[in-house]
């Protein structure tokens, strides 16, 4: 027989488990198998967009079982799980198929992809919102609020000397970090819908904008390159290469999430430079941060981040994204800080 003491304890492992994902355009899930004595047999968690969600991993791992046997056992996940068809297939219909006798889900899902505990009870499985959903809640705080606020999961990447420099007085940037950290912001790259840069980044550092791998190939996905600003930009500049990008001529980060929204980009990657990167964060629209922070001293040059801030109450306040596989990292000579916002009161 399962009891709370199990479920709590499956519940636990599945928030651990799901921190091995990606943040993005789909929350952070993790998920344990228990079989009838409450012993856990099967993890799963997703990885990211368009991998298999927490339950079909885990399913997976469980491999095959008659139908007498998966009727004795229980499923605890840390969100309700979808009933939606996207880039993967419905989780309740994958667990209703596998047979599984009973779910315990810890948060209910209000998006699109909702239904799913409605789904698994019209498929004759026993299903229970657990009562203590805090700690799950809290894991995909952010991704939470991008919904409710009907917009994309926004990452904000900043690459930096000790004295938060981004170049040198005479603009010279290439390159602060190391190669350690580029090759994991191109990884970062890889995983978005689109990525955003102002006009001063794309005159002065005509960056391509594309996610290459170690070797100097491009990753299968490429995100959608957009420009933010006002000032023309010649038909010579790297980024223009290709029909996957534009230019949005506005200074209004609301008019970008907008657009943004338009294309269908579920996960948007700001990469530059300081005044736009400034914007989302002053917006309280930056849900994540990767700051790769570089052993060198620069003294002078432009700053990473030039917010409006007058006195210390006003700062923007961060922690290290500990559900994260990834909160704290050494890349070659850098320091890597995953961070996010500290949970709204």
């Amino acid at each position: 027989m399962v009891t709370l003491r199990d479920l709590e304890a499956a519940l636990a492992t599945a928030l651990e488990t799901a921190g091995r994902g990606h943040r993005g355009a789909n929350p952070l899930v993790g998920a344990c198998i228990l079989d009838q004595d409450g012993n856990l047999i099967a993890t799963g968690y997703h990885l990211g967009a368009g991998h298999p969600h927490a339950e079909v991993d885990a399913l997976r791992r469980l491999g095959t079982l008659n139908s007498a046997t998966a009727r004795t056992l229980t499923m605890v996940v840390t969100l309700e799980p979808c009933n939606h068809t996207g880039r993967t297939g419905p989780c309740a219909k994958a667990i209703a198929d596998a047979g599984i006798g009973t779910v315990y889900y810890a948060v209910s899902d209000n998006t699109a992809a909702s239904g799913g505990a409605q789904y698994l009870r019209s498929r004759g499985i026993t299903t229970h919102r657990l009562d203590d959903d805090a700690a799950a809640r809290a894991l995909n705080h952010r991704w939470f609020l991008s919904k409710k606020q009907q917009r994309p999961f926004i990452t904000v990447k900043l690459a930096q000397s000790l004295d938060a420099r981004i170049n040198a007085p005479d603009g010279t940037s290439q390159w602060i970090t190391s190669e350690q950290s580029r090759n994991h912001a191109h990884g970062l790259r890889s995983r978005v819908d689109g990525i955003l840069v102002g006009t001063t980044t794309a005159l002065f550092d005509n960056p391509r904008l594309s996610a290459r791998t170690k070797d100097g190939q491009l990753h299968s996905k490429q995100p959608y390159r957009l420009v933010m600003g006002h000032r023309e930009l010649p038909s010579t500049l790297d980024l223009i290469r290709g029909d996957d990008w534009e230019q949005i001529k506005t200074h209004d980060v609301h008019e970008v999430i907008q657009r943004a929204n338009e294309l269908g980009l579920a996960h948007l990657l700001i990469e530059g430079g300081a005044t736009v990167a400034s914007a989302f964060i002053e917006a309280d629209l930056a849900d994540e941060l990767y700051c790769y922070q570089a052993p060198l001293l620069i003294g002078a040059g432009s700053s990473s981040v030039n917010l409006p801030t007058t006195t210390l109450s006003q700062a923007h306040r961060y922690r290290l994204d500990t559900a994260s596989n990834d909160s704290l990292t050494r890349l070659g000579e850098d320091i890597m800080l995953h961070l996010e916002p500290l949970p709204r009161a």
